[in-house]
């Protein structure tokens, strides 16, 4: 096959690739659905907006390791948004962004909840994250009494079903921290909260809470057995009476723990608390080593899924404070999407008039170039994809620019060969084969900035150096090749004596060689 004819078919591939990135932009363009060919593969094609644009709920949690040891702090973050993942995922929010970061000497944790506009809804979300624990019977003090109920494994049959607590024992626990509360004085607010009993004691949040679950259950105890060593739960029906039931499965330091735990407490009740409140507290009728559990209770099936979720959902590893809430509305977010559009497309035309005014036909075949990069661009953020936001889209419209200056770097580069006297095939060429190591080099440099704020930064941060990585390297993909094969197929001899359509004078190749 001649250079020519590779050069043709080269042209017509980019028509195709200009093409299906126009079918994906298309604002009702199909989604990718490879099924009926029996390749397992669905995708659906959209932007996806972050936070800024479409309005959401963005939270700030501070994580209190009061409590855990410092080599222990990066574990313990990432199993705080490893548990709010799960949790906001299950709940079917769209997008969720959970981010540690550090500040200081503190932890924090960043949620961004695109389209809810209630920061309330928000907050209930977080908080509806459960703290599962086990507690066995307290012998110094005097025992609870709660009503019988058996804890099996998932083969036994044999179980007595007993009931959780009553309004009666609610009513209670409430009465008990409310005298708790009317001894604690609060001061401060936010971060700053204190509270401070009558002896002017300070304590926190966690002794406090400690000292009212003390008070309410004063029979049982905590165990080393929690909700962070919960593997599964899901819903199981009682084969007997079809009632529903939650089967718990554990890992192996939750299996051991498990077994130790019932070994000591046969014929004791044995408490589980979620959210420091009392489900259930069956008594153990044998000790239990497969780490394999069911939580049985007067459950109806909707709060058996409902708890089943929650559980799976996770306890955190280490309690989180809300120190700052923001709502962005949706309003403000699509004046920010015009407003960005308009600036995007007035930048746009202002580069492609001066991209011919100066270059004439490269400068138009330039535009061409420019318009297949933007067209390739968008359609690679919805394949990733990739969220937009403010930052990002600065970062997407940064590339472009980008992309215009290296066609600049090239465009001068084949006036001087043309000026030397080469041909103009020739002086495309060489145009671009010494124009290239400038492009390569700084595009480069951008694209390793890119991938260290990418790598260390957050939020908006990020999205400005994925989007601008992105453009950058599709930036150089259009110039060094659809632009290059632009000016290639129109190098002929006609065009190579009308060098003026190249901004070239005659006078000016005289002035150089004769």
């Amino acid at each position: 096959m001649t250079k020519r004819n590779k050069i043709r078919l080269t042209f017509v591939g980019i028509l195709i690739l200009t093409l299906l990135a126009g079918i994906i932009d298309w604002p009702k363009g199909p989604d990718l659905d490879l099924y009926p060919i029996k390749i397992p593969y669905e995708k659906e094609l959209k932007v996806h907006l972050g936070l800024d644009l479409q309005g959401g709920s963005h939270l700030v949690y501070e994580a209190d390791l009061s409590k855990v040891d410092p080599e222990n702090y990066d574990s313990s973050m990432a199993g705080v948004r490893d548990v709010i993942e799960r949790r906001v995922n299950a709940l079917g929010v769209s997008e969720p962004v959970v981010q540690t970061v550090i500040v200081g000497d503190r932890r924090r944790l960043i949620v961004e909840l695109a389209g809810i506009q209630d920061v309330n809804e928000a907050i209930e979300l977080i908080g509806q994250t459960p703290s599962l624990d086990f507690r066995e019977q307290d012998e110094s003090q005097i025992p609870a009494e709660p009503e019988v109920q058996e804890i099996e494994t998932p083969a036994e049959t044999n179980t007595e079903e007993g009931s959780e607590g009553g309004n009666a024992e609610g009513d209670q626990a409430e009465n008990i921290e409310n005298n708790i509360l009317e001894n604690i004085k609060i001061e401060g607010e936010g971060e700053d909260t204190k509270f401070v009993t009558e002896d002017g004691q300070e304590i926190d949040y966690e002794a406090l809470s400690q000292m009212i679950q003390q008070q309410q259950y004063p029979g049982f105890k905590l165990t080393a057995l929690s909700g962070q060593h919960l593997v599964n739960a899901q819903l199981q029906f009682d084969q007997q009476t079809n009632q529903p039931m939650i089967g718990l499965s554990f890992n192996d330091e939750g299996k051991k723990l498990f077994a130790e735990i019932t070994e000591r407490n046969v014929g004791k009740p044995l408490a589980i608390f979620l959210d420091n409140a009392l489900i259930s507290a069956p008594n153990v009728n044998e000790p239990i080593r497969d780490g394999q559990a069911v939580i049985s209770g007067q459950f109806t099936l909707e709060e058996a899924k409902d708890l089943a979720m929650r559980l799976n959902a996770g306890a955190l590893p280490v309690p989180i404070n809300l120190i700052s809430q923001n709502t962005v509305g949706a309003t403000l977010g699509k004046i920010s999407i015009e407003k960005s559009f308009l600036a995007g497309l007035i930048g746009l035309l202002m580069v492609c008039l001066f991209m011919i005014i100066f270059y004439r036909l490269p400068g138009l075949l330039s535009v061409f170039a420019l318009i297949i990069y933007v067209l390739v661009t968008l359609a690679l953020f919805k394949l990733i994809p990739v969220t937009l936001t403010l930052a990002g889209i600065a970062g997407f419209i940064l590339s472009i620019g980008m992309a215009v200056d290296a066609n600049v770097l090239i465009f001068e580069r084949i006036r001087e060969e043309l000026r030397l006297g080469k041909t103009l095939g020739s002086a495309v060429d060489s145009g671009f084969q010494h124009a290239w190591p400038s492009i390569r080099d700084s595009n480069l440099s951008t694209i390793i900035t890119c991938g260290v704020l990418g790598w260390f930064g957050v939020g908006i941060i990020r999205g400005f150096a994925v989007t601008l990585g992105v453009g950058v390297i599709l930036s150089m993909f259009s110039t060094i090749f659809i632009t290059k094969i632009f000016l290639q197929i129109i190098s002929n001899k006609w065009l190579g004596k009308r060098l003026y359509l190249f901004n070239v004078k005659k006078k000016e190749i005289n002035d150089k060689n004769y």
